[in-house]
């Protein structure tokens, strides 16, 4: 499994699968030859140095000439850290010259997967200016722990709805049944998304800016709400 996440993520970082494979050898064994290389992974001596040049190309190994051409990994901190800061100065430019029309309040979209969706919900964590209303699992905020904390932080108000007590400085935390794979976020009352996200779940969401929509989703949220101060009344009062 941690195989497989290091390859992944290193793919990520623009290496393609082979090269991420050499990669990894380079800095477990440190300085090699192609012929080494190709000897210890399989990999045809073609292959192997076709895969060795775009890494030094790439920026994630170096050449080294002596008897024999050798080549001896970047560490990850580095390579990782110059390919970021590369693509931060792109981004700024992209950002700077190409223009982007969006339907988002108008309409309803529909994302899909759960890496989609969460890039989706941190988007909206970290732009919400005032308040955000977040209704999902413990295990969910757990994996959204961080963003949390950083817009309590900023002095964001933030509403959780959630299934089981917890603890959060800063947050009004409402405990109610077992929420599932549910999920549903209003950002400033201007944007929603709902549907469902997590592990063993269709990890399928609508999200819309739509006014009607948005309004109707926080009366539903302010609903549960009443209803779960209701229950805990009920319960004190027993």
């Amino acid at each position: 499994m941690e195989e497989s996440r290091l390859i992944e993520y290193l793919m990520h970082f623009g290496l393609s699968r082979q090269e991420a494979l050499i990669y990894e050898q380079l800095l477990a064994r440190g300085k090699q030859t192609g012929y080494e290389i190709a000897r210890d992974t399989g990999i045809s001596r073609s292959n192997a140095y076709t895969s060795l040049a775009a890494l030094v190309e790439k920026g994630a190994a170096y050449l080294v000439e002596e008897n024999a051409k050798k080549y001896i990994p970047v560490c990850p901190e580095e390579f990782c850290g110059n390919r970021i800061r590369r693509m931060e100065k792109e981004k700024k430019w992209l950002v700077e010259n190409l223009t982007c029309e969006t339907a988002e309040e108008e309409g309803y979209i529909t994302i899909e997967g759960a890496e989609h969706i969460r890039d989706r919900v941190l988007n909206l964590l970290e732009k919400a200016e005032e308040r955000v209303y977040l209704s999902c699992s413990s295990g969910c905020l757990d994996s959204l722990r961080e963003e949390l904390d950083r817009l309590v932080m900023n002095g964001k108000k933030l509403v959780l709805i959630t299934d089981r007590p917890y603890q959060m400085g800063g947050a009004l935390v409402y405990v109610t049944e077992d929420k599932g794979s549910q999920i549903g976020l209003i950002a400033d009352s201007r944007y929603v998304l709902s549907g469902e996200f997590g592990q063993d779940s269709m990890n399928t969401c609508l999200y819309s800016g739509q006014k009607n929509f948005v309004m109707l989703f926080k009366t539903a949220l302010a609903n549960e709400i009443e209803l779960i101060k209701i229950r805990k009344g009920e319960k004190e009062n027993d």
